[in-house]
């Protein structure tokens, strides 16, 4: 069974910072791709960012380039998103994803959201 489990969100002032965790399990974590993405009240969710499975290629939406920092341990089964100089706009509850595809059918998993809050 594919598990996403994440943590480290919280309560921060504007301009603080907060480092996520996303541990996975029920999958080979090292040959997917794993994203971010985070849903704000009253809003759509959006994709953050995202890490390749290989070559450590990374995506961030423009957002929040050069305030965040996404990375992986294999040897943990774990991504981690680094979040500096936090905005109140990035008050969201944020969601940790792995697209597979297997015997043609297409799943997305979904963690269950970590809460971060930036008061200004």
């Amino acid at each position: 069974e594919v598990q996403l489990v994440e943590s480290g969100g919280g309560l921060v002032q504007a301009g603080g910072s907060l480092r996520l965790s996303c541990a996975a399990s029920g999958f080979t974590f090292d040959d997917y791709a794993i994203g971010w993405f985070r849903q704000a009240p009253g809003k759509e969710r959006e994709g953050v960012s995202c890490i390749s499975s290989k070559d450590g290629s990374t995506y961030y939406a423009d957002s929040v380039k050069g305030r965040f920092t996404i990375s992986r341990d294999n040897a943990k089964n774990t991504v981690y998103l680094q979040m500096n100089s936090l905005k109140p706009e990035d008050t969201a509850v944020y969601y940790c994803h792995v697209y597979r595809v297997v015997a043609g059918m297409d799943y997305d998993y979904w963690g269950q959201g970590t809460q971060v809050t930036v008061s200004s």
